[in-house]
């Protein structure tokens, strides 16, 4: 079992920045792929961004890409999502999810752990 906590949220101006974290416990992440999604009011769940543990290849979701940076912390067994220049259209609750198998995938379903989110709200 792993168990993943977010945090990190808020509220933040159009144009600013966030960093979430994403603590993982149970079991070392590292070789893992660990993914973050996004979920906006009356809206589906939208991948984001994903680090491969094996060997550290990330993706991005066009929405995010050149925007937010994925990154590990093996000694914290941790997993940040740096946001910047954020938009409105960014506002949502955004989850971590861990995949034990490998590979990068956009799928929510093809993770098997999630957190219990966090809040980001881009509001002037």
């Amino acid at each position: 079992q792993v168990q993943l906590v977010e945090s990190g949220g808020g509220v933040v101006q159009p144009g600013g920045s966030l960093r979430l974290a994403c603590a993982a416990s149970g079991r070392t992440v590292s070789t893992y792929t660990v993914a973050w999604f996004r979920q906006a009011p009356g809206k589906e769940c939208e991948f984001g961004a994903a680090i491969s543990g094996s060997n550290s290849v990330t993706y991005y979701a066009d929405s995010v890409k050149g925007r937010f940076t994925i990154s590990g912390d093996n000694a914290k067994n941790t997993v940040f999502l740096q946001m910047n220049s954020l938009k409105p259209e960014d506002t949502g609750v955004y989850y971590c999810a861990v995949r034990q198998y490998g590979g990068i995938w956009s799928a929510a379903s093809m993770y098997d752990y999630w957190g219990q989110g966090t809040q980001v709200t881009v509001s002037s």
